[in-house]
């Protein structure tokens, strides 16, 4: 017989940029395969685990089978990483810390780590393009939503040269949909950055695509000043060489690098040039190209003359360094069970 069985004590670590859903991602297929949970939310943003956990007591699950435990990454998160008693780590976040928790997994009790990282995801624009006005729309909010704070984000636009002036064009005209504005107004859709050391480093990065030569077309500063609050103006770098910085490292903020190819082979090479391997964009009228370019990039999702697309029946991970295994769909219930084959001899 082959039969699945519960893990055991699953830690679950999640981040800040989407607290509540990224938690739920994890509870689901955890707790619905019989395990018990450590949720640490990120220092940033607690408040929504706690009252999940609550809610849940609330709803009858037993006591000790969820557990919020709060805190900073390297004082709890650390410990629960190297706890003997936990038998599986899973874990979304940047892909520095991801390293660290496997390096901590092997230094305890080799227990089972899955991981979603970064990414540095191309969203690649063909010259035949079946609409460059809904591409020029995706495009931008594919780097301006959540204030770019996304692992999916669309932060290298690959632009074949025939249309790169004028998707550029259209982009800046479909980024004043994106000027940020108070957290709490309904008719916002670019907040604050999560705080001041994230817009400082992101910040840090626009200096660094004008030091490096690209052409800053849009946005590069700090907005909304009067307020107090840490608001950066949506920015566009054109003339982006693959090898500046802005185009290797994920920046987390609304930061979109424009980089210029010829032709299918440059396209598909300049979007596997990265560590990273979560997401693209394709945008053709040829479906064989589509296909041809989806096979050819290494990531683990690829949305066809659309942006950031899916549900829960659809495995969402990446690979490289972008991490292993996945969430969302029938694939995540892989991270939470073992697979126990039993042989019996019946004399």
């Amino acid at each position: 017989m082959i039969t699945r069985e519960a893990v055991g004590v699953v830690a679950a670590i999640v981040p800040w940029n989407f607290p509540l859903l990224m938690a739920c991602w994890k509870l689901g297929p955890a707790l619905a395969t019989g395990n018990s949970v450590v949720l640490k939310p990120s220092e940033k943003s607690p408040l929504t685990a706690i009252r999940m956990a609550q809610i849940a007591l609330e709803a009858g699950l037993p006591k000790g089978v969820l557990n919020v435990l709060p805190g900073f990454g390297h004082t709890v998160g650390k410990a629960l990483a190297l706890h003997m008693d936990v038998d599986t780590l899973v874990f979304t976040g940047s892909t520095k810390i991801a390293k660290q928790l496997m390096i901590y997994a092997g230094e305890s009790n080799m227990k089972r780590v899955w991981l979603e990282a970064g990414g540095k995801s191309p969203n690649i624009v063909f010259n035949d393009a079946p609409d460059l006005q809904k591409a020029a729309i995706a495009a931008a909010s594919a780097i301006a939503f959540n204030q770019g704070e996304v692992c999916t984000a669309g932060s290298r636009l690959l632009v074949e040269s025939g249309v790169k002036d004028e998707l550029i064009r259209l982009i800046e005209a479909e980024m004043q949909a994106w000027q940020p504005g108070h957290p709490l107004d309904p008719e916002t859709t670019c907040g604050a950055v999560v705080d001041q050391q994230q817009l400082d480093n992101v910040l840090r990065y626009i200096r660094s695509g004008v030091a490096e030569g690209a052409k800053l077309v849009q946005g590069g500063e700090q907005v909304m000043t009067a307020t107090g609050g840490v608001y950066v103006a949506p920015t566009i770098f054109a003339n982006v060489k693959n090898e500046m910085t802005i185009a290797k490292e994920e920046i987390f903020g609304p930061v979109l690098s424009v980089i210029t190819f010829d032709g299918m082979d440059e396209a598909i090479r300049i979007g596997n040039d990265t560590i990273y391997g979560l997401a693209a964009g394709v945008w053709t009228s040829d479906i064989n190209k589509a296909h041809k370019t989806a096979k050819a990039l290494r990531s683990g999702m690829v949305w066809i003359n659309h942006y950031d697309g899916g549900d829960m029946t659809a495995p969402f991970g990446g690979y490289k360094q972008s991490g292993n295994g996945r969430d969302k769909s029938l694939h995540a219930f892989d991270k939470y069970t073992e697979i126990k084959a039993t042989w019996i001899v019946l004399d």
